[in-house]
Formats: C-alpha cells, sequence, structure tokens
C-alpha cells in the first residue's frame, strides 16, 4: 500500500466522500455558481478529511486491540506523523477556505469540523455521542446555503433533515461496530441502547427525514419546486418503505452489514429526494 493510499484509507473515506457529494448535491440544487460549489466541495472535503484522519489517530490504540486489519495506522503502514501533518494541513484549508465565500459559511463550516472533532475527543463514548452528528448534518445546508451571492439563510425543514440524517448516520456506522467498541470501552448512546432499538432508531430517523423533505418541498419553494412533487412523493415513498424493511429485519436478528446497506441505499434516495428541491431549501 502506497504513503497516500494508506492515508486516504485512513480518513474514513466513505463518509467523507459522502458528505462531499451531499454537499455537491445541494450545492448544485441551490444554484451554486461553478466556481463557489467547487470551493465549498473542496472546503467541506479537506474538514470531511480532518475528521476522519484524527478519528484514525485517537483510535489507534483500541484498533491495534481488536485486530483491525483495515485501520493502516494500527497495522503501521503508515506513520502517526505522516497523518498528523496531513489532518493539520486539512484542518487550514478547511477552515479559511470557506471564509473566503463569507464569514456565514466559514462560521458555519468551523462549527460542523469542530463538532466532528469533539465527538472523536471523547463524546463518542458518552450518552451524548448523537449530538455532534445532529449539529454537523444540521449545519451542512447552512454551509451551502450561505455560500451563495448574495448569502441565504436555509430553511428550517432542510436543517431539521439534516438534523435527523444525522442521527440515522451516527447510528448507521456504530451497528457494525457494537462488538469491537464494547471491547475497548467505547459506549456512546446506540452501545447503550442495545442492538435492536439502535437498528430501530436509524431506519426511523431516516423514514423521518423523508417525511420532513417530502413536508418542505411540497409547502415551500416556487411553483418549479412544487410541481417537482411527483419526484417528492415517489423518494420519500421508496425512503420510508426501505426503513420499514429495515426495522423488520432488525426485529429478525438480520446481520448488521445487511442493515448498513439498507440504511446507505435509503439514504441515497433521500439525497436524490433533497436534489429536486432547488428554492425550497432557501428561506429567501
Amino acid at each position: 500500500m502506497t504513503l497516500l493510499g494508506a492515508v486516504w484509507r485512513s480518513s474514513h473515506p466513505g463518509p467523507t466522500l459522502m458528505v462531499t457529494v451531499l454537499t455537491v448535491v445541494l450545492g448544485i440544487a441551490v444554484g451554486l455558481p461553478p466556481i463557489r460549489l467547487a470551493v465549498v466541495a473542496l472546503a467541506v472535503l479537506a474538514g470531511q478529511l480532518t475528521i476522519g484522519l484524527s478519528n484514525d489517530l485517537l483510535d489507534a490504540e483500541r484498533d491495534r486491540a481488536v485486530g483491525r486489519l483495515d485501520k493502516p495506522i494500527a497495522r503501521g503502514l503508515v506513520s502517526t506523523r505522516a497523518v498528523t501533518t496531513v489532518a493539520v494541513a486539512c484542518a487550514v484549508v478547511g477552515f479559511v477556505l470557506p471564509f473566503t465565500l463569507g464569514v456565514g459559511t466559514g462560521v458555519a463550516h468551523a462549527v460542523l469540523v469542530a463538532s466532528g472533532l469533539a465527538y472523536n475527543a471523547g463524546l463518542k463514548s458518552t450518552v451524548a455521542s448523537v449530538v455532534p452528528f445532529v449539529v454537523s448534518f444540521g449545519v451542512l445546508p447552512a454551509v451551502v446555503t450561505l455560500a451563495a451571492a448574495p448569502p441565504t439563510p436555509p430553511a428550517v425543514w432542510a436543517l431539521g433533515v439534516g438534523a435527523v440524517f444525522g442521527v440515522a448516520i451516527h447510528f448507521t456506522n456504530v451497528l457494525p461496530d457494537l462488538g469491537d467498541d464494547a471491547r475497548t470501552g467505547v459506549v456512546g448512546l446506540p452501545h447503550r441502547l442495545g442492538r435492536l432499538r439502535a437498528g430501530l432508531v436509524a431506519f426511523g430517523a431516516l423514514g423521518t427525514a423523508a417525511g420532513l423533505a417530502l413536508v418542505g418541498q411540497l409547502t415551500t419553494g416556487g411553483t418549479a419546486e412544487r410541481q417537482s412533487g411527483i419526484f417528492a412523493v415517489a423518494g420519500a415513498a421508496v425512503v420510508v418503505a426501505l426503513a420499514v424493511v429495515g426495522a423488520i429485519a432488525v426485529v429478525r436478528g438480520r446481520s448488521s452489514r445487511l442493515l448498513f446497506r439498507l440504511i446507505m441505499l435509503a439514504a441515497l434516495v433521500l439525497v436524490a429526494q433533497l436534489a429536486t428541491s432547488g428554492a425550497a431549501l432557501t428561506a429567501g
């Protein structure tokens, strides 16, 4: 494995790319010009790399203890110094770049990244482990809409969808690792609830997010947004159906990996649903 590959593998590439793609989707939906879209996407990518790399740096000892073969730092494939250097560089880029688009975007993105770092630093092992996800995903629409010229605050429903989506993402991320986390002393909210209730919360949150998005799309925005209502209804119906299937799978004790895939599929549909929202995503 090359140095670059090891650093990339240490950044939690799946979630990093997911949040970056979600940012691009939201930016296109609200009509950001290409340059502003590229800047906000690069800023969010840098911020997510910072969060992901710091997570693996802080968890290196835990990962070694449970034999995580997918963790380059724990396996000694890359030095902590190299990963720390990249993480710091990404942190600087992620902090400075958004301010070139405006103070609002800069502050919103700083809150997003700080929340993720707070999770890594200790909140992940507390009953408040879900809070950083609620904050980070809740503020993401603001990072995008405030990047417009002139900046526009996000619609309240968009903030709500982001926050509830964050709940689903947190519980989804934890499900496959409940056993390893328990052995290394990580006891966040999903761990305290247990696999059954944690899985139900994850799917319930996705269904709720789809419902909020549907209400927002059908009751706000201009004529064009309301005319896309058929896509909003279809998207919400698919997400809710997947949530129901997932909840049944949880009750029947299906594997955590299957549940993870179902949640990710539902999340992709939800993102596609948001892509049709257009101006309804803003409060203006």
